[in-house]
């Protein structure tokens, strides 16, 4: 995802390609590669990926989190204020051949966010993913709990800030020649 997240807010055909526009007000931009990118707020985080949903896109093919703890300056339209962490999905429309990038900022301080379950039955293992590697809750989601590591592990192991090494790695003695 990251590879080409280099964007130029300030490009007027940002969102002149035919099909669902997101609703009025959410920011775009295009990234390097030509895709569209949209960056709605918690509040309306759902509402536009329904919008979406309901203009086309049949698909959502992916859903992950980024940690920017360590890169905080990243390029953003104007208007969206950036945080720590970020959810990003990537929304298909196999009939019109297009895809859109949804980018949604995610405080610290309230890492809570819709669950797009309701929308699309295959976020359901994405969003326990970012839960158990971020710590990033998703509101309205049928069975939020760890997928990746054990119930009773502390911690969430993709943050920035997540101890090196805290676990001893084990290896199980390699079986001998027959």
């Amino acid at each position: 995802m990251s590879g080409d997240t280099e964007i130029d807010p300030g490009d007027p055909g940002a969102v002149s390609a035919p099909g669902p526009l997101p609703p009025a007000g959410v920011p775009t931009a295009r990234s390097t590669g030509g895709q569209e990118v949209v960056f709605p707020d918690r509040s309306r985080y759902h509402e536009v990926v329904a919008a979406y949903r309901d203009g086309g896109f049949e698909m959502l093919s992916d859903l992950c989190a980024t940690d920017y703890l360590t890169h905080p300056g990243r390029v953003l339209p104007d208007g969206v204020v950036p945080e720590r962490f970020e959810v990003v999905v990537e929304l298909l429309s196999l009939s019109a051949r297009r895809r859109v990038r949804v980018r949604v900022q995610v405080a610290e301080s309230d890492l809570v966010i819709d669950s797009l379950f309701d929308l699309f039955a295959g976020a359901e293992a994405m969003e326990r993913e970012v839960f158990d590697m971020f710590g990033i809750r998703f509101d309205g989601h049928p069975d939020l709990t760890r997928i990746l590591m054990p119930e009773d592990w502390e911690g969430f192991p993709l943050r920035k800030d997540y101890g090196v090494g805290r676990v001893p790695v084990q290896f199980k003695e390699a079986p001998g020649p027959r």
